[in-house]
């Protein structure tokens, strides 16, 4: 019996750090894009994350310095 196809997830995932946005988590191919809308974060965009919640976890270092 085929599995059904999952479609793929195309919607964005708001990052918010301590209720300040910090960017838009897109998927690409297997990974996760992040896109940075406030300057703080910018040092994270583009970078590529294996699940949207990694994302905010390396927005939230980046936000109380820890993030390198």
């Amino acid at each position: 019996m085929m599995q059904p196809v999952m479609p793929a997830v195309t919607d964005p995932f708001v990052v918010e750090v301590w209720g300040k946005l910090a960017g838009v988590v897109l998927k690409e191919g297997e990974a996760f894009r992040f896109h940075a809308v406030a300057p703080p974060f910018q040092e994270l965009d583009g970078c590529s994350f294996a699940k949207p919640g990694h994302a905010r976890l390396a927005a939230a270092r980046l936000e109380r310095g820890s993030f390198r």
